[in-house]
């Protein structure tokens, strides 16, 4: 088992990369070369700047039992698939019978920011959804291992 982050735009680099050390566990951080982030603890690896090549890249070098960190449904879903565990920053587990439902709403999102229509930015992190991430991934790791 390992801990991957999907490294772009994510707030909690250090949270995961610390449980990974406390656990022994590797821990794998993937970004393109606009996000290089380099970590104690982490292995980085730096893939080339393009439309979700973070991702893929990531969903080649996936194995059974990791866990993945990441915001980002359509990588979510593509890891439920290849039988590992996807997280959320905020702390909560994608899973199968969640999946559907945050791609629709995904994609719903898509098809009014395209027809010109405006949604409601997220509000600023908050130190409870750090908190909340923490005794996730902890919990998670603490249950597979």
């Amino acid at each position: 088992m390992r801990i991957i982050i999907d490294g772009d735009g994510c707030p909690v680099v250090d949270e995961a990369v610390g449980i990974a050390t406390a656990h022994g566990l590797a821990c794998l951080i993937l970004c393109d070369t606009a996000h290089q982030i380099q970590r104690d603890g982490a292995t980085t690896k730096v893939v080339d700047k393009g439309a979700d090549s973070v991702d893929f890249a990531l969903v080649n070098l996936l194995q059974k039992g990791d866990i993945v960190v990441t915001q980002d449904y359509g990588l979510a879903a593509m890891c439920l698939s290849r039988c590992t565990q996807p997280i959320h920053q905020d702390g909560w587990l994608y899973t199968n019978d969640n999946i559907d439902a945050l791609l629709l709403a995904r994609h719903t999102a898509q098809k009014i920011r395209r027809g010109g229509g405006r949604l409601r930015g997220g509000s600023k992190r908050t130190t409870a959804q750090d908190e909340a991430f923490v005794v996730a991934l902890e919990r998670l790791v603490s249950t597979i291992q």
